[in-house]
């Protein structure tokens, strides 16, 4: 199988959901420093500020810019993709297997 073409739409959304967990996983290790550091350092707060601030405002912008560039890119992509060929892919069907059940057997009667 090939891969012809990527909905814009559907690429954009993906990322900027992905570009949302990065964002928050980049504010937890930018926060915690900024948190343990600005109270030692006593800093009016400003370290403290910095903290919360990267919390609300890194996953944002992280998913606004995942949602730019997977869009740019499916774009991209399926322009390419029309010169050079798809990505070229392989797929397995894998169905279910039947769940077998155990029998309870009677208790064994000692004579």
């Amino acid at each position: 199988m090939i891969l012809k073409k990527i909905e814009v739409l559907s690429a954009a959304k993906i990322s900027a959901a992905m570009g949302v967990v990065g964002g928050l996983l980049a504010a937890i290790l930018f926060a915690i420093p900024s948190l343990i550091f600005g109270s030692l350092m006593d800093a009016g707060g400003f370290g403290v500020g910095m903290g919360v601030g990267a919390i609300i405002f890194l996953p944002i912008m992280y998913g606004i810019a995942g949602f730019i560039g997977g869009a740019i890119y499916a774009f991209v992509y399926n322009i390419v993709s029309k010169w050079v060929g798809g990505i070229e892919i392989e797929l397995v069907n894998v169905q279910a297997q039947p769940q077998t059940t155990v029998q309870p057997q009677p208790p064994v009667q000692q004579q």
